[in-house]
């Protein structure tokens, strides 16, 4: 369905999707947690840092997940850490609009990927979101917060977790404070390779 809403993240087999702290990124434990993407034909060529890399399901899950995006949003956490970490183009390609109380004109980076700061709520930069993205979906890219927030609203359509074999113990945990009374899921997909566990979601309401 063309306008979707969705997320896709990458989960430690104990429920957590990133490090508590932004200044833990790009940490051992969260190089683990990504370890299935690193290596990917896909992955390297969006980032472009050169030919080669692994083909097979998990590369073509990241093509996919890729081509259907037309358009992202954000939370302002995810974007600030980002921002320092994201080569000169960033790797999303579209617009995508940044979830803030800051007032800030539109930031343009070379490749295709302007940076546009919604400071009236999740709802408007849906909105937004899905006009820029045409016939395509719309993913809400993070952090962990955001996503809890536009899953709570009911604004979320469906999701994909790639299970990664890690544990963390702590940090930024995907359903922590979810409205269960509200959400339930519908199991679409259940596909492994040797890397990690896919699994995709319809989003329902209770």
């Amino acid at each position: 369905m063309a306008g979707t809403a969705f997320f896709s993240v990458s989960m430690s087999l104990d429920g957590f999707i990133a490090p508590e702290s932004s200044d833990e990124l790009m940490g051992k434990q969260w190089r683990e947690l990504q370890q299935w993407v690193f290596p990917q034909r896909f992955f390297r060529e969006n980032l472009l840092l050169g030919e080669g890399g692994e083909e097979g399901r998990d590369n073509d899950i990241l093509r996919e997940t890729f081509a259907r995006t037309g358009a992202s949003v954000m939370g302002k956490r995810m974007f600030d850490a980002g921002e320092a970490m994201w080569p000169e183009q960033a790797p999303f390609h579209t617009s995508v609009f940044v979830v803030t109380h800051e007032k800030r004109e539109p930031w343009q980076r070379p490749g295709g990927t302007t940076f546009h700061f919604v400071n009236d709520g999740i709802e408007s930069a849906l909105d937004q979101a899905r006009e820029a993205a045409g016939d395509r979906d719309v993913r809400i890219a993070g952090g962990g917060e955001t996503i809890l927030q536009y899953l709570n609203a009911g604004l979320v359509d469906e999701f994909s977790i790639a299970l990664s074999p890690v544990l963390f113990g702590c940090g930024v945990r995907l359903f922590d404070g979810v409205d269960a009374d509200r959400v339930a899921l519908e199991q679409v997909r259940a596909e492994s390779s040797r890397n990690v566990t896919h699994l995709t979601y319809a989003v329902r309401q209770r």
